[in-house]
């Protein structure tokens, strides 16, 4: 499934019987954002909207159950019915899906929490079947291995259509517009998708680009596409307000061939975006669900070192790792993904080492509130933001 699924890190150790002065869970500045504490919640695709991707009402109380994160980054939202990859994922494009944000944004807002709206284009990661018979759009038609989330199941990928030189613009505005679409909706900034080999990345790496034009051979042509998306994002909420996410070393979903040369590539790509400041930079490190292991050559130390905002690091943290990694200076902020799904006060466990509850898989894609919404707190209460909307 895409994104960060929801197994995006593993559980994390809550051995101590009290780790209330950890400073991971301290509060914290970057920008002008003051957040509670350290701890992110990843974006996790949970396929709850409906067919117009529209948000469910319950997911306000999802959203707001979660709000003690230091930052919340919401599931990968779409930025045009073409960025569709996966069944039941929400939307920005349109006002009803925007209107349905809003009581999201809402519930967040009331429990003090701040919330950032992930902006997403699957590319090839898709099916025709998504884009009513429409080959999915892409750097270079080149199929993905795997198959895509559909309506009707699972369907083997197909191979996508490349796309013009003079259809790129447009996307870029896509972003923009998108951008625009998350401020109308009360969000407090935005994450714009780069990874996961999703069609930034797609752009990116030379495995997946075998364009001839502007916007592919050199590095600097395959890092112009994404840069402009970004500065289109930028051009609406400013540096302050937009970080990026980026999966240097992952190959899931697509089984996607990492770049020829990656530290070259992330590497110029990270100092073009340190250029344009962006509030922070958002790593995958290694494959999620899979390893933190990854090839010698890649050295996520020397990216963050590149970078002059926050770093948050994501992928199978615990508090142990987070506070030894925050104590080397390698990561300002840690993402928690696979913890927070059945615990919605997650951050009060780390803090008192209270067990974690684990949510079978049969919840984590499709579905309504039962699985999602209705996960009690330590306390045995669960709670709900309805009544308040």
């Amino acid at each position: 499934m895409p994104n960060s699924p929801a197994p995006n890190s593993s559980a994390p150790n809550a051995s101590a019987s009290d780790s209330s002065a950890s400073p991971v869970l301290q509060p914290v500045t970057i920008g002008d954002l003051t957040l509670a504490n350290r701890i992110v919640m990843a974006p996790l695709t949970r396929s709850r909207s409906d067919e117009q991707g529209v948000p469910p009402a319950f997911a306000a109380d999802y959203y707001g159950q979660r709000a003690d994160a230091g930052l919340i980054i919401t599931e990968a939202t779409n930025i045009s019915a073409q960025a569709r990859g996966y069944a039941m994922t929400p939307g920005i494009w349109s006002d009803a899906q925007v209107a349905a944000w809003r009581p999201i944004v809402d519930a967040v807002h009331r429990r003090g929490g701040l919330i950032f709206l992930q902006l997403w284009h699957t590319g090839r990661i898709s099916h025709p079947d998504l884009h009513d018979g429409a080959l999915p759009v892409a750097p270079s038609a080149i199929k993905a291995e795997g198959q895509a989330f559909t309506n009707d199941g699972m369907k083997d990928f197909v191979t996508p259509r490349a796309l013009e030189t003079d259809e790129i613009p447009a996307i870029v505005e896509d972003y923009r517009r998108a951008a625009t679409q998350a401020k109308a909706a009360g969000f407090d900034g935005v994450e714009v998708h780069a990874a996961n080999n999703y069609l930034l990345e797609q752009f990116i790496r030379d495995s997946t680009n075998q364009r001839t034009d502007r916007y592919g051979g050199s590095i600097e042509n395959r890092l112009r596409f994404p840069l402009d998306a970004v500065r289109a994002v930028v051009d609406v909420w400013g540096p302050g307000r937009v970080g990026i996410r980026i999966s240097p070393a992952t190959t899931e979903p697509g089984k996607t061939p990492l770049d020829g040369s990656v530290m070259q590539t992330y590497g110029a790509f990270v100092d073009a975006l340190s250029a344009i400041g962006l509030l922070y930079v958002h790593d995958i490190e290694g494959v999620t669900q899979q390893t933190r292991d990854v090839p010698d050559d890649v050295d996520f130390h020397a990216l963050r070192k590149r970078f002059s905002g926050a770093y948050i690091a994501n992928n199978q943290y615990t508090l142990d790792l987070a506070e030894k990694t925050l104590a080397e200076g390698d990561a300002d902020l840690f993402s928690f993904g696979r913890p927070f799904l059945a615990n919605p006060d997650l951050v009060a466990r780390l803090r008192t080492g209270a067990p974690l509850a684990e949510a079978p898989k049969q919840y984590w894609y499709g579905g309504g509130a039962v699985g999602y919404s209705d996960w009690p707190g330590m306390d045995g209460q669960i709670v709900v933001t309805g009544d308040e909307r």
